[in-house]
């Protein structure tokens, strides 16, 4: 019964609510949806969508870094930059979440548009640039309370052209880390995000020096929680390799691939909807082969160093599996959320379910890089 509902949901979604959603400009519905779930997110909602889109999924359950991970599926970076739904998405059977990215100091964003539809090529432009409150605003928001879910914070270089050197950029992040530290939050683990391509200047943590400069002072902390990085898909393979042959040497937990797909002539986009957005990054479809490629190469090279988590292109329990069977521990998602409709989650989880029983898997850590060779 429950899985019924949880696919009839979607297809509402799709064919009834999306098409009147989408008459509205990207980011007034973005914001509409925030205020509306921070609204639900009270234990008696909770419970309500609890009762409609979970289920127990033993299959689905991992220990990872301490932590216990219900199911695979998180909602990305990205959405929730002003910590607003910690309390509504374990009803709707998300795994954990991603709250930023957040930096040392207050953001209001990127000249608009920061969000547009690409809706044929099922992508978003992304040209936020780290809009946030700042971190001391958030970690108030966090005080005091104790999560029923992993909850993690992304952490970025404040998007300020005063941020002139890498030095400053590197004491702007260990800032930010430092007042996460100071309180003791109820968090699961930070997400260092070095990949956002849509800031200001030329600083940049890819090069290796570079890189190395910034873990080395994150990890000077000794934070408390698991440490992951968000890493680009602009790289090329050599670049990626050059960058994880660093992040290895450090207490690094797992990284994220990947960020946004800033390659304009990727076979995915529709050329009329592209032109109608000069700047800004894309998410969603045109993110997924590459994102899928570099699961699988770090998965191969560094399976026994480091877990990964896929991000980028998932729409469905296929998507996510895809990457599971990559090299994925785990999976994170935005863009589908949007197309497909806030069930989203519950749905992956029943189709992960099934692909599990079909190849034959008891648990999801036994999918984890079984297409890697």
């Amino acid at each position: 019964m429950k899985k019924r509902l949880v696919f009839l949901t979607g297809y509402s979604y799709k064919y009834l609510f999306r098409p009147l959603l989408f008459l509205t400009d990207s980011e007034s519905i973005h914001n509409f949806f925030i205020r509306f779930g921070q609204a639900l997110g009270n234990e008696y909602s909770g419970g309500i969508f609890k009762f409609f889109f979970c289920h127990p999924q033993k299959e689905l359950e991992q220990q990872l870094f301490g932590i216990n991970f219900r199911n695979p599926v998180g909602l990305a970076a990205g959405f929730d930059y002003g910590a607003s739904l910690m309390w509504v998405l374990p009803g709707l059977n998300f795994g954990f979440e991603t709250i930023g990215t957040i930096t040392n100091m207050p953001y209001e964003g990127n000249p608009k548009p920061r969000l547009g539809r690409l809706v044929k090529t099922r992508s978003l432009m992304v040209n936020k640039g780290f809009k946030n409150e700042g971190i001391k605003k958030i970690v108030e928001k966090l005080k005091g309370q104790n999560f029923v879910f992993p909850v993690g914070i992304s952490i970025g270089k404040t998007n300020s052209a005063k941020l002139r050197t890498q030095g400053a950029a590197v004491e702007d992040i260990v800032s930010a880390f430092e007042v996460v530290e100071k309180e003791k939050l109820d968090i699961g683990f930070y997400e260092l995000n070095i990949s956002c391509p849509n800031l200001y200047g030329k600083i940049e943590f890819y090069e290796p020096e570079h890189l190395s400069g910034l873990l080395q002072a994150v990890f000077a902390l000794k934070p408390s929680k698991p440490v992951f990085i968000k890493m680009p898909i602009s790289k090329d393979n050599e670049e990626i390799i050059k960058m994880m042959d660093v992040i290895v040497k450090y207490p690094v937990k797992a990284v994220i691939l990947g960020n946004l797909q800033k390659d304009r002539n990727n076979s995915s986009f529709v050329r009329e909807e592209l032109e109608k957005f000069p700047a800004g990054s894309f998410s969603g479809l045109p993110t997924r082969a590459r994102s899928n490629e570099l699961i699988k190469l770090i998965y191969k090279r560094y399976g026994q160093k480091i877990k990964i988590i896929g991000c980028g292109g998932i729409f469905c329990g296929k998507d996510a599996y895809d990457k599971i069977r990559a090299g994925a521990s785990l999976v994170q998602l935005i863009t589908g959320l949007i197309f497909e409709g806030p069930q989203l989650a519950s749905q992956i989880n029943y189709e992960l379910e099934d692909l599990l029983k079909k190849d034959g898997f008891d648990n999801i850590t036994q999918a984890i890089g079984a297409n890697v060779n």
